[in-house]
């Protein structure tokens, strides 16, 4: 644990260590966030999000960035669908308040800010399935990796 205080002792390291929703970005602590597989018997091959300075030490029950892919992906989700419905909300008060004519601009502004919306689903999702991927072919290879040493010995 002495790994831990040392390295968030400097305050310029040191940022808010608030909840983060959705898909994280950056740890408390600065570092990079590093996308792994577990291999505990528990969830096994379930992806998380980790603080790339806790993986390289090995630090465990530390209070650096750790969630569940499939969690964070939700959370997304949910925040993008509030800030949807708070837009919506504000675009039907405001169309109560217009014209006509004004009624289609914000309808065309609705459109934008959905397509904006599902564009960002999509691109959380590619990214999530492009990891997926890269992960499967590092097992596919170090399966045959050692296949080939099997039969070498």
């Amino acid at each position: 644990m002495s790994d831990v205080s040392g390295a968030s002792s400097g305050s310029s390291m040191v940022r808010s260590r608030k909840r983060v929703m959705g898909v994280p970005k950056q740890c408390w602590c600065g570092y990079e966030i590093s996308t792994l597989m577990s291999r505990s018997d528990n969830n096994p091959y379930r992806r998380y999000h980790r603080c790339s300075y806790a993986v390289s030490k090995k630090l465990e029950n530390d209070n650096h960035f750790f969630k569940w892919v499939d969690e964070a992906l939700l959370e997304e989700i949910n925040v993008l669908k509030n800030k949807m419905s708070n837009l919506e909300e504000l675009v039907k008060e405001f169309m109560m308040e217009r014209g006509e004519s004004e009624k289609k601009v914000f309808e065309k502004m609705e459109m934008k800010l959905e397509t904006e919306l599902f564009d960002k689903m999509d691109e959380v999702l590619m990214e999530a399935k492009w990891s997926m991927k890269k992960m499967c072919a590092g097992v596919v290879i170090a399966c045959i990796v050692g296949f080939v040493i099997i039969k070498l010995v």
